[in-house]
């Protein structure tokens, strides 16, 4: 399977592993300076975050330079919380998780994407109009007329 892979994909490769080296350091250099103080050792669960992070995009980044390529989703999860990485002060992260939603929302990105793990482009397919059916043969009438059935005499209640 030889597939070009896009621009555009290139571009969230290079900024993911960018980006994942800054979280790395970002979040050990976090951890380290808080654990300088006896607060610090409290929130050091927060400032590990970072470096998680850092490791998820750094595999993800790993995955889209790989030759052949794999069947890889775009990870819009990574992006959404790269976003939520302004919350410890990391203003890079924050932009490319913000260029890489807008980036996979780029129809050539998501052609890559649905060639690369093999689901086939689903296109709205229109519906035809249902064709008007002819009219049935109306069934010759009996000679005999139907017999009309007989109705049973109401009862009427006594007072």
């Amino acid at each position: 399977m030889n597939i070009q892979k896009p621009t555009l994909v290139q571009v969230i490769a290079w900024t993911t592993l960018a980006s994942g080296v800054v979280n790395l350091f970002w979040g050990l250099a976090a951890s380290g300076t808080f654990l300088a103080t006896i607060i610090g050792v409290i929130c050091t669960p927060i400032t590990i975050l970072p470096t998680i992070l850092g490791v998820f995009e750094l595999i993800y980044a790993a995955k889209l330079f790989s030759t052949p390529p794999q069947a890889v989703q775009p990870s819009t999860n990574i992006a959404v919380f790269e976003i939520a990485s302004v919350l410890s002060f990391n203003i890079f992260s924050m932009a490319v998780g913000i260029l890489s939603l807008v980036f996979y929302n780029d129809p050539v990105v998501k052609d890559y994407f649905t060639s690369l793990n093999g689901t086939p482009v689903t296109e709205p397919v229109p519906t035809p109009a249902p064709a008007s059916l002819p009219d049935p043969d109306p069934a010759p009438a009996s000679e005999e007329p139907a017999p009309t059935p007989k109705k049973a005499p109401r009862k009427v209640a006594k007072k």
